[in-house]
């Protein structure tokens, strides 16, 4: 992950910021105070990498509700200075706020995600039923409410989880509230599609295939990973069952797509390779035309079977249930997951997989 892509992960009333040293094998930290509240979602600015939001618990007229705001990080502390933890209390080391997401009246909110490209203006949260777009002014102090969009149908309906899709010139967002997982045009704040009974029981957290752009993997209490074509959804491309309890997080590497992470109240972390539904399912193709005489392929080369799905590896460092895992975005065999009892680990695909993928 080295000094441009830090890991970043709340602890109560504190966020702290991890550079890993991979050639040296050293974690280098930096802690920053988040005094308005405990942290319970963080999510950084694909554009810069001092600026991120968080989602807290607020008191407000003896009733605790979950508030979001955008902060920036003191340059002492922004990834890569390596400053000393151990004067965490004084001022250089506390977040700058930038601006509210003021969405109190509409309820709690249960996640904050970024526009993935762009100048990182644009952002979404999700707050009980309400998926509001806002637009962030004047270096990101000011945030306006550009849109809404509400879940409208019988009972309390709220979000649990979100993600912007990194497709469609950015203009579908996908959530997931109970058992369900829709799509939503951004432009209009309509759904493009709805997955009823995505799961049988709560969703947890989505996420979309990078590369593909109609394919997206969910997860949940019913402790499945499924994946899914939202052209059509009666039923999912893939299910994969390897968790024994709820998956919190499913992440599709950014660049090779086969390649998915799950965390889960199982204590562990799986790394599968869902090689038949990704951008390359029959690897890397060379045409014969390419082979020299030397090199012309046997027969039963050529009608070889592509590689299956399968799961590659199972990580049981954690003790506590798993609640985040993430891909470096600096090093694509890279990963961090975290675990209720605050825990990082970080982990490498097995170096027998990368060069599989590679050559």
């Amino acid at each position: 992950m080295e000094d441009d892509a830090p890991v970043i992960y709340g602890l109560e009333f504190q966020i702290h910021i991890i550079d890993f040293d991979d050639e040296n094998n050293i974690i280098n930290k930096n802690v920053l105070l988040h005094q308005v509240g405990e942290i319970w979602h963080i999510s950084a600015s694909p554009a810069d990498r001092a600026v991120l939001a968080t989602c807290y618990n607020h008191t407000l007229d003896s009733k605790v509700l979950t508030c979001a705001a955008v902060w920036k990080m003191p340059q002492e502390s922004e990834p890569g200075s390596h400053e000393s933890p151990d004067d965490a209390a004084s001022a250089a080391h506390s977040l700058e706020l930038l601006c509210h997401l003021d969405g109190t009246a509409h309820g709690s909110t249960a996640c904050v995600t970024w526009e993935p490209t762009g100048d990182g203006r644009r952002v979404i949260s999700l707050a009980d039923n309400h998926l509001l777009l806002w637009d962030l002014q004047e270096s990101s102090s000011q945030a306006v409410l550009a849109s809404s969009a509400s879940l409208e149908g019988r009972g309390q309906l709220k979000f649990t989880s979100g993600r912007w899709s990194p497709h469609h010139s950015c203009t579908q967002v996908a959530t997931a509230s109970d058992t369900t997982v829709r799509g939503w045009d951004t432009r209009t704040m309509s759904q493009v599609y709805c997955i009823e009974n995505a799961h049988g029981q709560l969703v947890r957290d989505v996420d979309f295939n990078p590369n593909k752009q109609y394919y997206l993997a969910s997860c949940g209490d019913d402790c499945k990973v499924k994946f899914w074509d939202t052209r059509s959804v009666t039923e999912p491309v893939r299910t994969l069952e390897e968790h024994s309890h709820w998956v919190w997080s499913v992440r599709y590497n950014h660049s090779h797509d086969q390649l998915v992470l799950t965390g889960s109240s199982d204590s562990r972390v799986t790394l599968s390779n869902m090689v038949s539904i990704s951008s390359e399912p029959f690897g890397h193709l060379v045409d014969d035309d390419d082979l020299s005489d030397q090199e012309e392929r046997r027969p039963e080369e050529k009608s070889q079977e592509p590689p299956q799905d399968s799961v590659i590896a199972t990580y049981e460092e954690h003790e506590d249930s798993v609640y985040a895992v993430e891909w470096s975005s600096a090093d694509p065999w890279l990963f961090a997951s975290l675990s209720y009892d605050g825990r990082l680990v970080i982990n490498r695909v097995p170096r027998a997989l990368k060069y599989h993928i590679l050559l």
